[in-house]
């Protein structure tokens, strides 16, 4: 993967994944998320939907840098399932996701070591079952420029192929692109040519 791009999971299926110890059921949940209100969010609906679950552990990574994330472990001894939880999706280098794993206790206490491999298992099966894709790191650029140079941004846009997000064309039109961010010094430095020509 070259540095401008970044792993995620989509988010036409949410990936599931189950494991049992000793009577102790451990559902996971692996979801696309683009910001932690989203987050908070997702983890409401499942703190009401298992209402009678003893724990609701997740952990989340966001960002193309993976920079922001967190682990949570609701109430299970310090670092025996959020720490998991993130670890799976550090191991698989991904981010822009949330896994949660909801605890049914069996009535057993499973001991530390226990807690962490139930929790990393029950996420590992969660990614194993959602859909790994590869997104590119974006970069949009804005760009005002009068009518008579319209051909000219044309032809930059058709020959470097940023998507065109918005645009508008009037006594001074501006267009707003996206595009890969190792390519966007190239646009900008093309754009920037017109404006001396």
């Amino acid at each position: 993967m070259t540095e401008d791009q970044y792993k995620t999971i989509d988010n036409t299926i949410i990936g599931e994944g189950c494991y049992t110890e000793k009577r102790s059921k451990f559902l996971a949940f692996a979801h696309h998320i683009e910001s932690v209100d989203e987050v908070k969010e997702i983890i409401a609906v499942y703190r009401r939907k298992y209402y009678d679950a003893r724990h609701c552990c997740y952990a989340y990574m966001l960002g193309p840098d993976r920079e922001e994330f967190r682990a949570n472990d609701d109430g299970e001894p310090s670092s025996t399932a959020g720490k998991p939880i993130l670890g799976q999706i550090n191991s698989a280098e991904l981010t822009d996701i949330l896994i949660v794993v909801v605890r049914y206790y069996g009535g057993v206490n499973l001991g530390t070591g226990g807690l962490i491999v139930a929790y990393r298992a029950a996420a590992a099966e969660a990614i194993s079952n959602a859909n790994i894709e590869i997104r590119q790191v974006e970069e949009t650029i804005k760009y005002d420029f009068t009518y008579p140079m319209m051909n000219d941004v044309m032809r930059i846009v058709k020959e470097l192929q940023p998507k065109i997000i918005d645009q508008k064309f009037d006594n001074t039109c501006s267009i707003t692109l996206r595009i890969r961010k190792s390519e966007a010094e190239l646009l900008k430095s093309r754009l920037k040519k017109l404006s001396f020509e």
